[in-house]
């Protein structure tokens, strides 16, 4: 009984903390973004609609001499979509399906689509995205911005997918982007976070929707590498693959389970191919993902129930379009004083344990609070200026429990710069859409052609139009 009773109270919490408490620590008068770190006033946020009234948006912030950032969904966290008394250009609502050919696989959309839209059109086509983060929330734009990646083994970073786009500069010119038209500006944009000019509209190549069939499979840390090569890498009907590693101190760091999706062209698409409309069972999920940031038991019984969840899941069905739109929903967080933040660390597939390994010591020791760690592979990318990718690597995508006050905020970046040391120790590197807690020098060793970006940032953008604080952070002397 009492048990009940301490369920019900949690669940009771579950839902203030994310209904009602996530802006009592927020001044209703002043901007930020999925991090709420560093709120700033700004002189007005701007809903992108036309492409003239952006062209007049640019001109008026030139005359003021205004600086300009560009925001989608806003869930990066190292203020990269505003800027302290700036023009802050929400284009979630620039977000036409511009044309589409299904015979030729290409879509061209508004920079404010998200990847939803272009399932919903592509869907009763029988195609799908090649790259697209874990949810199809985002807006096209901002994903290009980071030049994202998700569960998609073999197509590569979204910067692959990528035709061509129009971009908006700062003279207030459009100019059509691809890698033989303005090619100097393509790799510069992709990754470029938003510093050379407003994202118009995207054209993306498509790939066939298919059928995979689910299988999940356990194993340690030191086992997964070999296990990845030896039989997910080298089995070419695996299109999609990532995994996860315990957080529970049961299995701190050290169990594992993967999930795989292997092409099956004996079930016919048509019958699985309706796209699903909402998430399933988000609150009671909410409420256990809740227990895994509060206890340590929670912690525990979260992962077996995880490993148990995909044992029922094993063998079964699901077509591509409804594989990309993952459920997560359930981690969104919002308490007083608090917030889930990401971390994400690229490692080499070779390195992949000894990092792990390094990881494990380090966390306890800088009182670092770990929700989730989700594997993902990245092929070898250095097409984009900011090239996550050098080599074949695993992403770690790391979800940590932080204060947001200043003493916890700075125990905290302390600790995150040590993991950023053993990542660059181990050949790795770090994604830049998160908070900024990484060292200018550690950003200068993992980013080596920086000075090439920001120089070209020079050259594209001379009087600082376009800011936000990435730049501020990172531009350096």
């Amino acid at each position: 009984m009492k048990k009940s009773i301490t369920l019900l109270l949690l669940v009771a919490l579950c839902l203030v903390n994310y209904r009602l408490l996530d802006t009592i620590d927020q001044d209703p008068f002043l901007i930020t973004d999925y991090s709420r770190l560093h709120p700033v006033k700004v002189e007005r946020v701007v809903d992108g609609k036309e492409q003239e009234q952006l062209i007049h948006l640019l001109k008026e912030a030139r005359d003021k001499n205004l600086t300009v950032s560009i925001a989608g969904q806003r869930h990066s966290q190292g203020g990269h979509t505003y800027y302290k008394d700036g023009i802050v250009v929400d284009m979630t609502h620039f977000n036409k399906i511009v044309s589409f050919d299904p015979a030729a696989k290409v879509i061209r959309v508004q920079a404010g689509a998200t990847w939803k839209d272009i399932q919903d059109k592509v869907n009763p086509y029988g195609l799908s995205v090649k790259t697209m983060q874990s949810q199809n929330i985002f807006t096209v734009g901002g994903s290009i911005s980071i030049n994202a990646h998700g569960r998609d083994i073999r197509n590569g970073s979204l910067i692959k997918s990528v035709e061509s786009f129009r971009l908006l500069t700062s003279k207030g010119e459009i100019k059509q982007v691809s890698r033989t038209e303005n090619a100097d500006l393509f790799p510069l944009v992709l990754g470029g976070y938003g510093l050379f000019g407003i994202i118009l509209d995207v054209t993306l190549t498509l790939t066939e929707d298919e059928i995979y069939r689910m299988t999940s499979e356990a194993m340690t840390v030191d086992e997964y590498s070999n296990y990845f090569l030896s039989q997910v890498k080298s089995n070419p009907d695996i299109h999609m693959h990532y995994a996860r590693i315990s957080v529970a101190p049961d299995h701190f760091l050290t169990d594992m389970y993967a999930i795989n999706y292997t092409v099956d062209k004996t079930v016919p698409l048509i019958e699985h191919n309706t796209l699903k409309a909402t998430e399933d069972l988000v609150i009671p999920t909410k409420l256990l993902f809740h227990l895994n940031r509060s206890f340590d038991w929670g912690k525990n019984m979260f992962w077996n129930l995880q490993q148990k969840f995909f044992q029922v899941q094993q063998n079964n069905v699901i077509s591509r379009n409804n594989a990309m739109r993952s459920e997560t929903e359930f981690m969104e967080y919002r308490g007083i004083g608090k917030n889930d933040l990401l971390q994400e660390y690229f490692i080499p597939v070779d390195q992949f344990a000894d990092f792990v390994h390094r990881l494990k010591t380090i966390l306890p020791q800088e009182n670092l609070k770990l929700l989730n760690i989700t594997v993902r592979y990245v092929n070898q990318d250095e097409e984009a200026t900011l090239s996550y990718a050098r080599e074949d690597m695993f992403a770690l995508v790391c979800l940590f429990n932080v204060s947001l006050e200043e003493q916890g905020q700075s125990s905290f970046k302390k600790g995150i710069q040590r993991i950023i040391d053993e990542v660059i120790r181990h050949r790795g590197t770090y994604y830049l859409p998160y908070a900024a807690y990484p060292s200018l020098e550690q950003f200068q060793a993992v980013y080596p052609r920086y000075k090439e970006f920001f120089v070209k940032k020079d050259q594209y953008d001379p009087e600082h139009l376009f800011m936000n604080y990435f730049y501020e952070q990172y531009k350096g002397e």
